[in-house]
């Protein structure tokens, strides 16, 4: 079932600026904002390949997982996990979405950190190959060049009257969707999770526009890293809007905006879309490590 997407209004600021939000969020109940869209063609290219399996990669709260693991369910696929940590091995009934996977029917293999490190290598492939059989593999985050055609539906003809598009950045696909179809007088921003200038690499193999920026000011320490000013920012602003944020990527990309906002940064008058990608099922896992850690949680249920 394919929920409507809409663009909807946040406020207009004192300097005339507008911003609004597009609920990529509400595609789909569980393979929700940008998972769906680089799943989309990902999925039908499987499909018409005849492969039975999908086998990718992600770690403890991945919302790839969770998007794969269903969509598998969802259009008859066997699903294969393979996962970050051996650790987590025994813990998948406390992981909310390692659970979540499971019960959608993925299978996990457990990697050692090291090993995990090795998985985009032919003999790291060959072997799972050796252990699995025949599969479609989806690469970590789900980037790839039939990701991005898919992130390239994102924007539609009536957004061409946003001056600036704004995204959070995983892996760098669905930024370099939103920079192929942007349109010339648009700047396409992204706000990373993670800090490292191979993001700018990577999404150089995907584009040739030069319309766009990475704003790396705004990842709270890194990866799944966060602060309590940033969940009570993420609280404040459903309180505000009513709208969900995740404390991984589009928390801290909406703190971003909010605070260049307040430094001027955004010309007089500026029309500003910001792209709601999803991740919200890792909130649970979230509050679970807040909560041992006795910080502040994020205060709403999704």
């Amino acid at each position: 079932m394919i929920f409507d997407v809409f663009n909807q209004e946040i406020k207009e600021f004192t300097n005339q600026v507008s911003l609004f939000i597009k609920r990529e969020d509400l595609i789909h109940p569980f393979i929700s904002g940008n998972k769906y869209r680089k799943l989309k063609y990902n999925l039908i290219q499987a499909q018409e390949e005849g492969h039975k399996t999908l086998l990718t990669f992600g770690g403890a709260f991945s919302n790839h997982i969770a998007a794969v693991a269903f969509a598998g369910k969802e259009y008859g696929f066997k699903t294969i996990g393979v996962i970050r940590g051996e650790e987590l091995s025994s813990k998948v009934i406390d992981n909310s979405t390692l659970s979540f996977a499971h019960e959608n029917g993925m299978e996990f293999y457990f990697e050692t950190r090291e090993n995990y490190r090795k998985k985009d290598s032919e003999e790291y492939l060959k072997n799972l190959k050796l252990l699995f059989g025949n599969f479609y593999m989806v690469p970590e985050g789900g980037t790839n060049t039939l990701a991005i055609q898919g992130c390239e539906e994102i924007l539609t003809k009536e957004d061409n009257r946003f001056d600036y598009i704004c995204c959070s950045v995983g892996t760098g696909g669905t930024i370099s969707g939103l920079i192929n179809t942007s349109s010339k007088h648009q700047k396409i921003i992204g706000f990373p999770a993670i800090s490292g200038g191979f993001l700018k690499n990577d999404i150089r193999k995907f584009v040739t526009k030069e319309n766009w920026d990475l704003i790396e000011t705004y990842t709270f320490g890194g990866y799944a890293k966060t602060s309590n000013e940033l969940i009570a920012f993420i609280n404040s602003f459903y309180y505000d809007t009513k709208i969900p944020l995740d404390p991984v990527y589009t928390g801290k990309m909406m703190f971003g905006i909010n605070d260049l906002i307040k430094k001027n940064y955004f010309p007089k008058g500026s029309k500003i879309l910001a792209i709601h990608t999803g991740g919200l099922q890792g909130i649970k896992g979230m509050n679970a490590k807040l909560e041992n850690k006795k910080l502040q949680k994020i205060e709403f249920n999704v």
